[in-house]
C-alpha cells in the first residue's frame, strides 16, 4: 500500500468541508487535482470513501471511520510540529534543567524568576537530582542543561561547562562557640569537633574530603544532610559545627548562628553544563543566558561578616 501524507491531508479536508472545492482552496489546488488525490487514495486502500452527487459529498461508512482515526492522528502531528516550531522561536515552549536540591531552593529559584520576567510564555521546569545524576541526565539528553557545584575542574569529554560563581566554605556555629572569636578559622581547628554538612547531592562532601586530605587531618564522623536548614538546626542543638558554602547564592544559615571563612580558602564553583557538540535549542539557550547573567550575590547579613571587618570598615 502506497499512501502519501498529502493524500491523507486532502482526504480529511474534503471530509470535514464536505466539499472538494473548499478543500482545494486550503491547499491552493484545483478541484480536479483534489478529486484525483482522493481517487488515488481510494485505489490504494481499496475502499470507497465518498458518495458523490452533483450537489453534495457524503462520507461512506468506511470513509467516516477512516476520517475519525486519521483526522485525530493528523491533528496530533500538526500540534506536535507547531509546538516544536514554537520551541525554536526561542522564548516559548518548555525547557528542563537539573539541579541539586540545595541550589534549587536559592540561586536556581532566582534564575526561574528572571526567566519568568523576561519570557512569560517560556516554561522552565526543574528536576531536583543528586549531583552525579545531574551530570548523567545532561549527558543522556534527558534535560536541556544542568547546574552543579564542584571543588575541582569538571573533567568530561561529553560536557561543556560555564562557570557562574564561586562560594567559599565557612564554618558555622553559635556566637558563643570558641571558634567564633576568630575572624578566620584554619581547617586544622575542625579536628576537635563533630561536623555537620551537606550530603553528596550538593557537592560539599567532595570539598570536605579534599580539604581533610590536603591538610593531613584525620577523618571524623560527619553528619550529612540534604538542606542548609537541617544543618543549621543540628548546629543550634549542639550536635556539631557546620561546614557550608556561605554566600549570596546559597541558602543562608539560621539567624542564630555565625559563620567564619575557612583557611586556606576552599571554594565551591557553580557551573552551568550542557552536552558538548550539541547546540542548545533557542529557548534553552535563552534560559541559559538568564541563569548565566545571575552572578551578583544577594546582600549578605552583617552576622556573616567576620568581626574584624565590621570594625575596620574593610
Amino acid at each position: 500500500m502506497n499512501v502519501s501524507l498529502q493524500q491523507l491531508k486532502v482526504f480529511v479536508a474534503v471530509a470535514r468541508e464536505r466539499s472538494f472545492t473548499r478543500a482545494a482552496r486550503q491547499f491552493d489546488l484545483t478541484q480536479s487535482a483534489v478529486s484525483r488525490c482522493v481517487r488515488e487514495l481510494e485505489d490504494a486502500v481499496e475502499l470507497k470513501l465518498f458518495d458523490r452527487t452533483t450537489r453534495q459529498v457524503e462520507l461512506t461508512h468506511a470513509g467516516a471511520s477512516l476520517e475519525r482515526r486519521i483526522g485525530r492522528l493528523l491533528d496530533e502531528i500538526e500540534l506536535t510540529l507547531r509546538e516544536e516550531r514554537a520551541a525554536y522561536d526561542g522564548h516559548t515552549g518548555v525547557v528542563v534543567l537539573a539541579s541539586n536540591p540545595v541550589l534549587s531552593s536559592s540561586w536556581v529559584a532566582q534564575g526561574l524568576a528572571r526567566c519568568a520576567l523576561a519570557f512569560p510564555e517560556l516554561i522552565v521546569s526543574v528536576k531536583d537530582l543528586a549531583q552525579g545524576s545531574v551530570l548523567a541526565s545532561v549527558e543522556q539528553g534527558e534535560v536541556d542543561f544542568g547546574v552543579v557545584s564542584v571543588v575541582e575542574p569538571l573533567s568530561s569529554d561529553q560536557l561543556h561547562a560555564q562557570m557562574v560563581f564561586d562560594t567559599q566554605l565557612h564554618v558555622v556555629m553559635p556566637p558563643a562557640h570558641p571558634l567564633a572569636r576568630q575572624t578566620v578559622v584554619p581547617w586544622r581547628a575542625l579536628q576537635e569537633y563533630a561536623l555537620v554538612t551537606l550530603n553528596a547531592d550538593a557537592g560539599v562532601r567532595t570539598a570536605l574530603e579534599l580539604a581533610f586530605t590536603t591538610h593531613g587531618l584525620k577523618r571524623r564522623p560527619v553528619q550529612e544532610l540534604g538542606h542548609v536548614a537541617a544543618v543549621s538546626r543540628m548546629v543550634e542543638l549542639g550536635i556539631g559545627i557546620g561546614v557550608l558554602p556561605v554566600g549570596g547564592h546559597w541558602p543562608v544559615p539560621a539567624a542564630s548562628l555565625v559563620s567564619r571563612p575557612l583557611v586556606p580558602e576552599m571554594n565551591l564553583t557553580t557551573l552551568l553544563v550542557h552536552r558538548r557538540n550539541r547546540s542548545l535549542r533557542p529557548n534553552a539557550a535563552a534560559a541559559w543566558a538568564q541563569f548565566a547573567a545571575l552572578t551578583d550575590p544577594l546582600l549578605v547579613s552583617p552576622r556573616d561578616i567576620p568581626h574584624k571587618e565590621l570594625y575596620d570598615g574593610n
